[in-house]
């Protein structure tokens, strides 16, 4: 029965985290260029009291013997990578990723983080930068007596100024894109870090090399679908119920146990 109560703990600890997990992607239904995320589980150990194929007689074999599970355990937590819907907006400087590839931002440190959130401002100097501020890899500065701005599928930034008729070509925005795009390590405000898991980004112009291309005046939305998410709560709910009815039922036969003196 001692058994029974820890391998049922384990089930709940086990939930209690995939709601987690659900609870962050329905936080962010709303929240422009979010993957969803998904928890992913695996049995423990097993504890061997008859091993299968042992000998039980001259001749004769034990055909299964017997194995009993310990419990399961959280074994990762990963990142869907599933493009989210488009939504236009009209904005010039939104801008989303048609397929395969991610938005390069200089960190404060100096460092590039990467994001599927194409929902850039301009800065106080005319810089393009992120909604915290963080300046778009390779920086591209757009001049004050700009009148519109056009961003070209291949990545191509051109610029009306007042005063002439000629569009000016102001800079070209690269994409990156990794092996294992499920082993970028999110840091929060829609942004991923390389990892040894993910492998280092190869960059490249937008249409090149597998890179999706870019298109102006939209923004990706999160990839979570609500419904899917409140499936899984109700089936993660469900699971815990039965585990804690486990916990129970294995306390109530050690209380039997403890009564039969009386």
């Amino acid at each position: 029965m001692i058994r029974s109560l820890f391998i049922a703990a384990t089930g709940m600890e086990a939930q209690k985290l995939n709601i987690d997990v659900i609870s962050n992607n329905l936080a962010n239904v709303n929240t422009v260029g979010y993957k969803k995320s998904r928890a992913d589980f695996e049995e423990l150990i097993y504890q061997e009291l008859k091993t299968p194929g042992a000998t039980s007689a001259e001749g004769a074999q034990i055909p299964t013997g017997i194995q009993i599970g310990l419990g399961v355990k959280p074994v990762a937590v990963q990142k869907t990578f599933q493009q989210g819907d488009f939504v236009h907006t009209g904005n010039n400087l939104d801008m989303v990723i048609e397929g395969d590839g991610f938005f390069q931002i200089t960190m404060p440190d100096g460092t590039v983080a990467y994001t599927r959130a194409g929902t850039f401002k301009l800065d106080s100097e005319g810089r393009i930068v992120s909604p915290d501020g963080y300046s778009i890899e390779p920086s591209i500065t757009v001049p004050a007596n700009t009148l519109s701005i056009t961003v070209g599928t291949d990545g191509k930034i051109t610029v009306l100024q007042a005063g002439s008729s000629t569009p000016t070509e102001i800079g070209q925005i690269e994409l990156a894109k990794f092996i294992n795009p499920g082993g970028l390590k999110s840091v929060g405000k829609s942004l991923y870090t390389p990892t040894a898991a993910s492998g280092e980004a190869s960059t490249g112009t937008p249409g090149v090399d597998g890179l999706g291309t870019v298109s102006q005046g939209f923004v990706e939305m999160s990839n979570v679908n609500v419904v899917e998410e409140m499936v899984n709560m109700i089936v993660s709910q469900r699971a815990y119920e039965i585990n804690s009815k486990a916990v129970q039922m294995a306390d109530e036969m050690l209380q039997i146990t403890n009564n039969m003196k009386r």
